[in-house]
């Protein structure tokens, strides 16, 4: 199983909650996810043994956020696209897809990953400067591939009418 397959498992993301899910505030309400966490663990010392709630709610909320908004009045917009993008992504074993979308998508989660390092050490060791510098470089390599979404979704919308019906 991929890790896309495994976190849509885990997050039980069937089709009524894909559906919310592209509901532009869904999409943006998700971007805050990573800096709260890094805002958290940054003052650890502060919260103590308490940490465990703060981070159990923001757990919480990344669970729910995809069922927390009603469908959109219309999915014409950059992020609900972006959401049948990381669908069509999900799907592509049993409907293919163009390589250079699977390349790149490819090379974009690999940056997302490196980035993660200097993030967490400069969680570990208290530097601001690689806490941030990876967080960032973590969300534009998100938003980036997020971007490769809504581009794929864009080439593939018309091959299949069970992706067109998706945008209204």
């Amino acid at each position: 199983m991929d890790y896309g397959r495994f976190l849509e498992k885990l997050m039980v993301m069937d089709d009524a909650t894909w559906k919310r899910h592209a509901n532009a505030w869904s999409v943006w309400t998700r971007v805050a996810i990573l800096p709260l966490f890094v805002l958290i663990v940054w003052h650890r010392d502060w919260f103590g043994a308490w940490i465990a709630l703060p981070i159990l709610l923001l757990v919480a909320w990344t669970y729910f956020n995809p069922r927390a908004f009603p469908r959109p009045a219309t999915t014409k917009s950059w992020a609900s696209q972006a959401t049948f993008g990381e669908r069509v992504w999900l799907n592509r074993n049993a409907k293919p897809i163009p390589d250079h979308h699977v390349r790149f998508s490819h090379i974009l989660s690999g940056l997302s990953a490196l980035s993660v390092i200097p993030m967490v050490y400069g969680l570990y060791a208290y530097q601001p400067v690689a806490a941030v510098l990876g967080m960032i470089l973590l969300i534009i390599s998100k938003l980036w591939f997020l971007d490769r979404m809504v581009w794929l979704y864009q080439d593939v919308k018309d091959t299949d009418k069970e992706y067109s019906s998706w945008l209204y």
